[in-house]
């Protein structure tokens, strides 16, 4: 197949980032078929906030709904986003539950699994890496892009030549920003090439409205992938929009043949359709689809954009705001500037938060960062500070080692919890990540399987009507 290779991100990214991932199964089924016949290298349709989104906000079983999609894909590939030994989650995950997860996303549909850890700790990249490869799948490694005096353009080619030697099918380059500049996109893929025998893709954001560009350089200098969202959730702080996308390589080498633009426009209408739905219900608000070059400067992803606010606006403090971006580079600099991607995003800007509405840092400091300053989640990529350290954990001693070894089998205990509610072998997994979210969604579909009324309960017998 000629020209470039698109992955369209539809289904995950592109309503992840937009509509705070709420499309649900019913409104991807109709498209579904279209989207297939297109000829796009793959579909990206699982993994991220979907899994979770899925369960707690729209009652679906996102198992179910990879299922469904497997059905109607004939001919494109799926593909999902893994957080490494994260999974789907914000934290580490055992090596069992990890191993488990990988093997029934794959029985389950999906051919590609991206796999990115957010600190570039390649240790939590392993296990998820051999399970994908040990099933069959496709085990994409993705580099967690950012900047700072460290991150530059030999840092990558050196994780880069790690990631391939691991095993890795391909190699991603994921923005998540939308901060890589288009000089030092056609830097990076120029010498990435020169190191990788695998393909390699480019996945980058609309936020700070360079992305296009990044792409146009990345695609001359020889990238062989990018990511792109149908125009209606395409642009914004998600990617750039694929028609215009295609559209621009038109008369160039780089021109995607396989792809077939009337089907591609019929496409567009449905979602444009799907769009208005979304304003009307207030699910899309327009701030998301305006471009903010504050982005270069902070590095702040949409989704922490909009998870600063809400912060902020549940301590009645919304005129902090731009204190709070301004505290965010700081934070990240004393935290041994980890790119700023789930769940470091959400640890350093809630952070940023304290410090700015305490008048004092690092007064008060969550869990999640204590664990981090113990060596918890990996390794940084520039060592932190003893000062800062000592005012975070004291004198507690800091762990070296893979952080998924200090963790225990867990799989069999979940499966006791939960034994009495288990449909599927997939339940103990949906659990194991989303232990309370899970709970109330089996509880849900056992009440609407048997036509339980949970509004009447007997006090006496503790029991529902049927």
């Amino acid at each position: 197949m000629a020209g470039i290779k698109i992955t369209e991100t539809a289904f995950r990214d592109a309503h992840q980032s937009l509509i705070a991932t709420r499309m649900t199964t019913d409104q991807m089924l109709p498209i579904a078929e279209k989207l297939d016949n297109v000829g796009f290298h793959a579909l990206e349709v699982w993994g991220g906030a979907t899994f979770d989104s899925s369960l707690r906000f729209l009652n679906e079983d996102p198992w179910e709904r990879l299922r469904a999609l497997r059905k109607v894909f004939k001919k494109t590939k799926l593909q999902m986003l893994l957080r490494g030994q994260n999974l789907l989650g914000y934290k580490n995950y055992p090596d069992d539950v990890v191993e488990e997860f990988v093997k029934k996303a794959i029985e389950n549909g999906i051919d590609i699994v991206r796999i990115f850890d957010a600190l570039n700790d390649v240790r939590n990249l392993k296990t998820s890496l051999k399970a994908t490869k040990e099933n069959g799948g496709h085990a994409q490694l993705a580099i967690s892009y950012t900047t700072s005096p460290v991150h530059n353009t030999k840092y990558y080619v050196e994780l880069a030549k790690e990631m391939q030697e691991m095993g890795a099918d391909s190699i991603c380059i994921k923005d998540m920003s939308g901060i890589l500049l288009p000089y030092a996109a056609e830097e990076l893929v120029v010498e990435l090439k020169k190191v990788l025998d695998v393909p390699l893709e480019l996945h980058s954001h609309f936020t700070s409205g360079l992305a296009n560009q990044a792409y146009m350089k990345g695609i001359e200098a020889g990238v062989d992938i990018i990511d792109t969202a149908i125009s209606p959730l395409g642009n914004g702080t998600s990617q750039p929009a694929t028609e215009p996308m295609i559209a621009s390589l038109q008369g160039s080498k780089y021109y995607p043949e396989n792809i077939d633009f009337d089907l591609l426009m019929e496409v567009t209408d449905y979602f444009n359709v799907l769009k208005e739905k979304y304003i009307e219900e207030g699910l899309l608000n327009s701030k998301v689809l305006n471009v903010d070059i504050n982005t270069l400067k902070y590095q702040v992803p949409g989704g922490m954009l909009s998870n600063l606010v809400s912060q902020l606006k549940s301590q009645r403090a919304e005129d902090k705001f731009l204190e709070v971006l301004e505290e965010v580079p700081r934070v990240r600099e004393d935290f041994g500037y980890p790119p700023l991607v789930t769940p470091m995003s959400q640890m350093v800007g809630t952070q940023a938060v304290f410090n700015v509405i305490l008048g004092e840092r690092y007064k008060m400091v969550p869990n999640e960062a204590k664990n981090y300053m113990k060596g918890l989640y990996g390794k940084t990529t520039v060592p932190v500070s003893d000062e800062i350290r000592k005012k975070i954990i004291g004198d507690e001693e800091v762990y070296e080692g893979r952080p998924a070894d200090l963790l225990e089998p867990q799989l069999d205990n979940y499966k006791n919890e939960i034994k009495e509610y288990i449909e599927q072998d997939e339940d103990v997994l949906s659990y194991a990540l989303f232990p309370q979210v899970a709970l109330d969604f089996f509880k849900h579909r056992m009440a609407t399987k048997y036509k339980i009324d949970t509004e009447l309960l007997d006090e006496e017998n503790k029991v529902y009507p049927v």
